[in-house]
């Protein structure tokens, strides 16, 4: 990967970060140690949300010291903000949502891109597609992931087994139509970015991946669950609305990197 490159990238890689410290640090390692390995050219896009550790900090070392790599500051509370505001500054032909604690390897990145995978304009990571794997997950929270799915296909996206997994690929051209019309800055954003990604009739398909469990994963079992299925529900009115059914233009210029 050729850092002092100035063409667009290939692939961005958008990572939200909210009190990160702990896990960046070996995240932000893992994957720069693979972009080393690879033939193509690729983007790191940190988006802080307003952390109060030294997530920042981490962030701005690793920006200092790789060239390839941006550091964005998002004030709104929520990880749907946080992926917007990285969506939206990204350069790549793909642009691919990345969870900070790495619970799928990096290396599974390339099951997004060519040679591997082209004909789509959205490619959520899955694991419960065939030749998906699961490592270490506690049987309850499977349970209660797969019930919230089965409200998400009753209520908003039939068809698609797994909406949540926090690894997702888009081509550009679809981010930067899909993502100004985002709403949601909590959990749910996943939801309403499928959501308006069916409705404006782009592909979208599911990719098995190797994926472990975190135990320090920040999402609450009980509470977040909740807010979620309200969200889930917003995304329906707001589809019965057609609040999602014009273009929303892409504000100019992108936000100010953090430094």
């Amino acid at each position: 990967m050729s850092e002092a490159n100035t063409n667009p990238p290939l692939l961005s890689i958008v990572i939200p970060v909210y009190n990160e410290e702990r896990r960046l640090p070996a995240s932000l390692a893992q994957i720069d140690a693979f972009l080393a390995t690879q033939p193509y050219s690729a983007e790191v896009i940190i988006v802080d949300n307003a952390s109060s550790d030294r997530t920042a900090e981490i962030g701005r070392d690793f920006v200092h010291e790789h060239p390839y790599a941006t550091l964005l500051y998002e004030p709104r509370r929520g990880k749907g903000a946080a992926v917007r505001t990285g969506m939206l500054a990204g350069r790549g032909q793909y642009l691919f949502i990345c969870d900070a604690d790495l619970s799928m390897p990096i290396a599974e990145v390339n099951k997004f891109l060519p040679p591997a995978l082209d004909d789509y304009d959205v490619a959520i990571a899955s694991r419960e597609a065939p030749g998906a794997v699961r490592y270490e997950e506690p049987a309850y929270r499977h349970l209660m992931g797969r019930i919230f799915n089965l409200i998400v296909r009753l209520l908003a996206i039939p068809g698609f087994q797994d909406t949540q997994c926090g690894f997702k690929c888009f081509r550009r051209e679809a981010a930067r139509d899909i993502f100004p019309a985002q709403t949601i800055n909590g959990w749910g954003f996943d939801v309403e970015v499928l959501f308006i990604a069916l409705q404006r009739h782009y592909r979208v398909i599911e990719v098995p991946i190797h994926w472990y469990y975190r135990a320090s994963s920040r999402i609450s079992p009980i509470r977040d669950s909740l807010r979620m299925v309200r969200e889930v529900i917003q995304v329906r009115l707001n589809g019965w609305r057609g609040r999602y059914n014009h273009p929303t233009p892409v504000h100019e210029p992108g936000p100010v990197p953090r430094t």
